[in-house]
């Protein structure tokens, strides 16, 4: 296949009509760039050009082929700039898969701070209730990054952004309102609100409950933390949720475990030297974890739920 190189020097000889000028222009000697031109007809199998003995002329086949060849050398040199943008972080598109309950507890000031600073970065979000299904994603190339909590295991690089508070919810007027904070067995005794096999807390929870010697009660599943919390305080029961599943304020009574239980957020990046997701990643590091602590407390108070400000840029 005939090389950019190539496709220069006969556009050079078109534009100059000598290969002394071409060379020139091109700051290469004369013999090389004949070398070029000599390869350039073999590839095509026809002269490119006829060697006369006041100079060269430019055959009908070398015009045609320098006229596709700007094309390509267009084309090459918006490649090398659109990869050069790209790398600066200025221009390209990042997906990301989040967790659901997180978008609105963590990403959406570095999402608008992004849009607002980065408008030709192309963002693409995608949402899941299972950070393994984000990693399987991430690992068959359909996602650049992934925020979410930790996940069973992968070989992509992780980093821990911080740590969120998982929490209990109980319906209004429940026994639990009277405490400030909830052992783990006191879920044993209670009808609880667990979680679809396919929601990563689904594991989380079992192992908790395994682990305090807490033997639940489910009285139905769902997908959603945010959707359980909801359930909880409308009295089908208790459950334990993330912080990042109260930003949509559900009623009934809110409260920390005791001792306080917390897990990690993470970001997994397919490439950690991908500049475009190295710096989101570095947004959501100088902009830090919203805290589980004032949402609980002011609820312990019997103030309702409170829920961090977002409105500020990341």
């Amino acid at each position: 296949m005939a090389t950019l190189r190539a496709l220069e020097c006969l556009v050079a000889l078109v534009d100059t009509g000598s290969v002394t000028k071409a060379a020139a222009e091109l700051h290469m000697s004369q013999p090389a760039l004949s070398h070029q031109i000599a390869a350039l007809e073999r590839e095509l199998g026809t002269p490119v050009v006829e060697r006369l003995s006041r100079g060269v002329r430019v055959t009908a086949a070398g015009r045609a082929a320098a006229g596709e060849a700007r094309v390509a050398l267009q084309a090459a040199a918006q490649a090398v700039h659109l990869g050069r943008e790209v790398g600066a972080g200025r221009t390209g598109r990042l997906r990301i898969a989040c967790a659901e309950t997180m978008t609105a507890w963590l990403l959406v000031p570095v999402l608008r701070r992004w849009r607002a600073r980065r408008p030709d970065v192309h963002l693409d979000l995608m949402e899941f209730t299972s950070t393994d299904r984000m990693v399987e994603r991430l690992e068959a190339g359909g996602a650049d990054l992934v925020i979410g909590p930790r996940p069973t295991g992968t070989s992509a690089h992780v980093e821990v952004l911080g740590q969120e508070e998982m929490v209990v919810v109980a319906p209004d007027g429940h026994g639990f309102a009277a405490e400030t904070s909830i052992a783990p067995a006191r879920l044993s005794a209670e009808p609880f609100v667990h979680y679809d096999p396919e929601n990563g807390l689904a594991v989380w929870v079992d192992q908790f409950a395994a682990g305090h010697q807490v033997a639940l009660t489910p009285v139905l599943r769902t997908r959603s933390p945010r959707t359980a919390a909801q359930l909880a305080g409308a009295g089908m029961g208790v459950t334990i949720v993330p912080a990042s599943a109260l930003m949509s304020r559900p009623s009934g009574v809110v409260r920390p475990l005791s001792p306080p239980v917390h897990r990690d957020v993470v970001a997994i990046m397919a490439a950690p030297t991908d500049k475009l997701a190295r710096r989101f990643v570095a947004d959501l590091q100088r902009r830090g974890i919203p805290t589980a602590g004032p949402e609980v407390r002011t609820a312990a108070d019997g103030g309702g739920l409170a829920v961090p400000d977002q409105s500020t840029g990341a």
